[in-house]
């Protein structure tokens, strides 16, 4: 059968061409097989990492940051991102957010935007001001599934991104961007494989 993939341009071409698989399509999963880690039986994990949509401006009208919005732009075009991760066949089983307003809405249109019929769940650790290992932590003691997808904040993403994968400098989110780790275990110390990064005009491209 020949493949679906439709022409891409610009950043979404070369995007394409670095992560496509042998039907020209870039890759969802990858095949990776139970690790053993110290003698103990993993589950490999496949994390994906979800900087919160536009948001209102901080200034009078939200005092509080922890209130703030999405606008309506940040709506639709969030929208069209997780059109994207469709068309990537991308699989969520668990969807874990910060507790702040902004990213409990990208939280809900990313579980709808998939069909994921699974609630999402507050991680405070994703909140603002936590480390890689305390969101980590945290997650290893509440995640019962292996298909998980994080919604957050910089710079805490960009530090939890660049943890997981042994990268020596923070992975920069775009608002809207997904980052796809694949980890030997929630609470594996050996490095992550970095699947794919893709900013949000290019899972948007992917959509269409």
């Amino acid at each position: 059968m020949p493949s679906t993939a439709r022409p891409l341009h610009g950043d979404a071409s070369r995007a394409a061409a670095a992560l496509s698989a042998a039907d020209g399509r870039p890759r969802a999963h990858t095949a990776r097989t139970r690790a053993i880690v110290c003698g103990l039986d993993v589950e490999p994990c496949d994390l994906y990492i979800v900087r919160h949509a536009i948001a209102a401006e901080r200034g009078e009208e939200w005092p509080d940051d922890t209130k703030r919005p999405l606008t309506e732009e940040g709506i639709a075009r969030f929208k069209e991102a997780v059109g994207g991760l469709a068309w990537l066949d991308v699989e969520i089983d668990e969807i874990f957010t910060s507790p702040l307003v902004r990213a409990k809405q990208t939280a809900t249109l990313l579980a709808h935007g998939l069909g994921n019929k699974t609630s999402v769940k507050t991680l405070e650790a994703l909140a603002p001001g936590h480390t890689p290992p305390q969101v980590m932590n945290e997650l290893s003691r509440t995640a019962k599934r292996h298909r998980i997808a994080l919604v957050g904040h910089e710079p805490g993403l960009g530090d939890l991104a660049a943890h997981l994968v042994g990268a020596p400098r923070p992975l920069p989110f775009k608002k809207g961007g997904v980052c796809y780790v694949a980890i030997q275990g929630l609470a594996s110390r050996r490095p992550g494989e970095l699947v794919w990064f893709l900013p949000p005009k290019v899972l948007r491209r992917l959509a269409r």
